[in-house]
């Protein structure tokens, strides 16, 4: 039904490199991610096979230094790269962007022999990554977390509980969170595990509403041995480890929101301009063009502000309240997109013979990821008001 065929963001590319990028990656969207996405999707499949093309076309280490196989790319051009992915598939541009976050403390904070021996495996050896910090009774409140490392000789022994991994039972290593010290968040001290780690056992995947193609999991550490060689920065560092990595990675979901409401919008006005009722296309109705307009305005907001967040970051400034806002607002704007392109395909919006309803379902989850957006309004306030008064 669709009339009018989507037109390719026009972006704002800094060299003639990261252009060539993004025309591979929509030259692979083209041939291996969208034509499928529908289906596996509804299948609840993921495609591991896919991630081992993205490691392979040098996608899965876009932001990281070339000398361990990274890509040597700003962050200004990895998010508009995760952008592209998630309007194909959320469930890919999700899945680079964890990977991404469970690479982020061993490239920051790992030794140069650490470095040297793991990163070109993670960045572009075909692995696969997750980041462990949430757990069943610790989620926004992440410095209470339980599960603990006990040092025993030369190694750490880990025993606990992980919950909403991403990746989780499928991922080739984990960076993990784990309590080796006193009570808050100065005992807490992150590790490097393989996934495949005797005692290492993750529960079935949740069964959730949207990116059913996305294995969420509980991780499940019974004495999961670790050698000290495999922990990342010095004991009792990791919480100022994971709080750096989730600032860069709330802006690639606010880039993956941004992508999934870009993919609603294009839905909207195809459906609009191809559907006529009273002898013309309901595009031509003021109603439902302020609606599209309403939309497209709330992308680009949120496009403006997670690129702006991204060039702070490479210019190596501050920019943890700018993630926090990009994070809010472009989630938030990728709720309201979907629902508006639901109300504009109007009852076939609401079948899963179109689109419109998977992104909707799909969007609400971004609101909650890596700090839901009750906790971005805080970090925001603390940075403009200080912190609260006890």
């Amino acid at each position: 039904m669709p009339d009018r065929a989507p037109r390719p963001v026009e972006r704002q590319l800094p060299t003639e490199e990261s252009q060539d990028l993004v025309a591979l990656v929509r030259d692979i969207i083209q041939r291996e991610i969208a034509p499928r996405a529908a289906e596996e999707e509804d299948a609840g499949h993921f495609p591991r096979e896919l991630f081992t093309l993205l490691s392979a076309s040098g996608l899965l280490g876009l932001p990281y230094d070339s000398a361990h196989g990274g890509g040597d790319q700003p962050y200004e051009v990895y998010l508009q790269v995760l952008e592209e992915l998630a309007a194909a598939r959320l469930t890919v541009g999700l899945g680079v962007s964890v990977h991404s976050l469970a690479c982020h403390a061993l490239a920051g904070y790992g030794t140069k022999a650490q470095q040297a021996e793991h990163l070109p495996a993670m960045l572009g050896g075909g692995l696969l990554g997750a980041y462990c910090l949430s757990e069943p009774a610790s989620g926004s409140d992440a410095a209470s977390l339980r599960t603990k490392a006990v040092r025993d000789g030369d190694d750490w022994v880990i025993t606990g509980t992980k919950a909403w991994i991403t990746h989780g039972g499928i991922a080739d290593f984990y960076t993990v969170l784990a309590r080796t010290g006193e009570e808050g968040a100065r005992g807490i001290t992150a590790f490097l595990v393989p996934g495949d780690a005797p005692g290492l056992n993750a529960a079935p995947p949740e069964k959730k509403m949207g990116m059913k193609g996305s294995p969420t999991a509980q991780l499940h550490f019974d004495g999961v041995r670790v050698a000290d060689d495999r922990r990342i920065g010095d004991e009792g560092q990791g919480f100022a480890i994971a709080l750096s990595a989730l600032d860069s990675g709330r802006l690639g979901i606010a880039a993956c929101a941004i992508g999934l409401a870009q993919a609603a919008l294009d839905e909207a006005v195809g459906y609009a301009t191809g559907r006529r009722q009273f002898g013309r296309p309901i595009a031509d109705f003021q109603g439902l063009r302020f609606l599209l307009a309403d939309m497209a305005t709330r992308i680009e907001a949120g496009r403006a502000l997670y690129l702006a967040a991204a060039r702070l970051r490479d210019a190596g400034r501050p920019f943890s309240a700018q993630a926090a806002m990009a994070k809010l607002f472009c989630t938030d704007a990728a709720m309201q997109v979907t629902i508006d392109a639901v109300q504009v395909l109007g009852g076939y919006g609401y079948t899963a013979d179109f689109p419109a309803e998977r992104y909707m379902r799909e969007a609400k989850v971004l609101q909650i990821v890596e700090g839901t957006n009750q906790i971005q309004r805080m970090v925001i306030a603390r940075h403009l008001a200080g912190p609260e008064t006890r």
